[in-house]
């Protein structure tokens, strides 16, 4: 492609390395990157309280897609811009339809508000939920709060099941009621109100900018990053990425480790 008027990279297996760092070479042809007026995007599962730390260490002010598109969050003025929630009937209804098949599940809610983001808590979990990634974050309440109030994205989080295994089994049950993907194999998927992916989030953002589809480069490695690498104009997958991802790229670079997102990059800046 000509050079990209828009960058939009995943954080998690892409962005960053193993031990959450961002490597110098990264670094340099981000600092390029902005020094050019291109804007750099993060596309990223994680919710707004995740991203300042992330933002930082790139050097990044602008917008930020959340939750798997679910939000739009404004890094500079720490606000969130546009939300796409599911309502408590249907976070009800998922629950009680996937009780049928998925037994011994946990649940947990993340939700926004448009407005500024105060440092409040802005998720709730079932006791006994713990995600893959083994931090301690955890705000535990009854099942019926943890659906009672609109949410970003329920998280489904069993510990003996793949994510795959999952996934297959919410999509055969729910159908197009709701988006189901997920960002980790350790048995966790995500769900998100129907036709809200990574693609809708960085859409919205790229039309804020002007910028088509086309002029758009996108990085990623798991089954959520899949409809925006389809979406943009180029789609890269890490040597890392799961197969899914692979196959919907229209390119695969080295992996999150070894400067793969950099190794694209370095074309144009």
């Amino acid at each position: 492609m000509e050079k990209p008027l828009l960058i939009a990279s995943d954080i998690d297996g892409t962005l960053l390395t193993t031990d959450n760092d961002l490597s110098p070479r990264t670094a340099s042809v981000i600092n390029r990157i902005l020094a050019s007026d291109t804007p750099f995007v993060l596309v990223t599962g994680r919710p707004p309280r995740w991203i300042p730390p992330v933002a930082s260490l790139a050097g990044l002010s602008g917008y930020a897609v959340c939750a798997n598109g679910a939000i739009i969050y404004d890094i500079a003025a720490s606000a969130v811009v546009s939300v796409h929630g599911l309502e408590p009937m249907l976070l009800h209804d998922i629950a009680h339809t996937l009780q049928s098949v998925l037994t011994d599940t946990h649940l947990a809610t993340e939700w926004a508000v448009v407005g500024p983001y105060d440092g409040g808590i802005t998720f709730a979990t079932e006791p006994g939920f713990r995600n893959p990634w083994g931090d301690a974050e955890t705000n535990y309440r009854p099942r019926a709060e943890v659906l009672g109030k609109p949410a970003t994205k329920l998280l489904v989080r069993h510990e003996k099941m793949t994510s795959t295994e999952m996934a297959m089994a919410a999509r055969e049950l729910l159908g197009d009621a709701v988006d189901v993907t997920f960002s980790t194999n350790s048995g966790l998927i995500e769900i998100s109100a129907p036709g809200v992916t990574k693609a809708l989030g960085l859409a919205e953002v790229a039309s804020w900018a002007g910028v088509a589809a086309t002029d758009v480069v996108a990085f990623g490695d798991m089954p959520n990053d899949i409809e925006m690498l389809r979406w943009a104009g180029h789609g890269v997958a890490m040597a890392n990425a799961h197969k899914l991802v692979v196959a919907a790229a229209d390119e695969v670079t080295a992996a999150h480790d070894e400067d793969g997102l950099a190794l694209v990059l370095e074309r144009w800046f």
